[in-house]
């Protein structure tokens, strides 16, 4: 594998990395509006390391071990951080 296709590979993510970053803006940080896109990175990043091994490292996908339990919490049901508005 040349190291232009290492690269490319490093950067399959970015698209929906990018994406969390845009609709996370676009709902004030409200985490569980964005569900979707995330689990959409969490794919793309799980497939990542199928191709790559769980030593590889993509700046847009989370650690190997931590995709694991974010899979894992997501399929116990308690998936997003909650916006908690503060009284005044």
């Amino acid at each position: 594998m040349s190291e232009k296709e290492i690269d490319a590979d490093k950067n399959e993510c970015k698209p929906f990395a990018c994406a969390i970053q845009d609709c996370l803006q676009a709902n004030g940080y409200n985490e569980s509006k964005c569900t979707k896109v995330i689990d959409e990175l969490y794919k793309c990043c799980k497939t990542f390391y199928e191709k790559n091994g769980p030593e590889a490292q993509s700046v847009c996908c989370p650690k190997f071990n931590l995709l694991q339990l974010k899979l894992k919490q997501r399929l116990l049901g308690k998936i997003d951080a909650e916006l908690i508005q503060q009284r005044r």
